[in-house]
């Protein structure tokens, strides 16, 4: 048993390590759209809503129909390229991390869209183990703010000060701090995440039971 009470996941580069595709997918929509990827805009993709990565890719003078159009297709891109790699594309050692874990009561909290959401817990079968899954359209403000992470704990009746977030980026890494939680970070998309109690690899590396418990 954990000395924690529930554990709260990422799920871009924590359940899934989708980032490597994520950034398959934008290159080729923002070329069919006449944009080519900066190395600066490769280091903003992590972490963010798409609403602000479409600003920042396409231009602030969108409407907001038209975000919400360019994202969903681009989505819905990267979800066809994703859906027959969904099992081999798990972070190693997560679902036996969560069937291990399966007591605890669990969330995914994700700036990601819904359909990525089912996409993954469905796909890969892992819906069972998750009482809360929630999705960057349910909150108003994305991380880094909190309120995902908060919104997550009082979901699951846990006090933040007894959830530990998994998170994978620096946006994820602030929210999950500031939430008042505890953050274990997995080196799938940075090598350094500041803040985090415990860095690994991933689910596989024993110093994280030992932390844990």
């Amino acid at each position: 048993m954990s000395r924690f009470k529930a554990f709260l996941f990422d799920m871009d580069g924590v359940v899934i390590d989708s980032n490597p595709l994520h950034v398959v997918a934008w290159e080729e929509y923002n070329r069919r759209h006449g944009v080519e990827m900066t190395p600066e805009m490769h280091r903003q993709m992590y972490g963010k809503r798409n609403d602000e990565l479409i600003r920042g890719f396409l231009g602030d003078s969108l409407t907001d129909a038209e975000v919400f159009a360019h994202g969903a297709a681009k989505e819905a891109l990267y979800r066809e390229m994703m859906r027959p790699n969904v099992n081999d594309s798990l972070v190693p050692g997560v679902r036996e991390f969560l069937a291990r874990y399966q007591s605890m009561a669990m969330a995914v909290a994700t700036n990601g869209e819904e359909q990525n959401v089912d996409l993954v817990l469905d796909g890969a079968g892992l819906r069972s183990y998750f009482s809360v899954a929630l999705n960057g359209g349910q909150v108003k403000n994305p991380k880094p703010h909190p309120e995902i992470y908060l919104r997550a704990a009082e979901l699951v009746g846990v006090a933040p000060a007894d959830c530990v977030v998994f998170e994978d980026s620096h946006t994820g890494v602030a929210a999950g701090l500031a939430a008042g939680m505890r953050v274990v970070g997995l080196s799938t998309t940075h090598d350094d995440l500041p803040g985090v109690s415990l860095l690994i690899p991933d689910f596989r590396d024993p110093r994280l039971t030992a932390w844990l418990d």
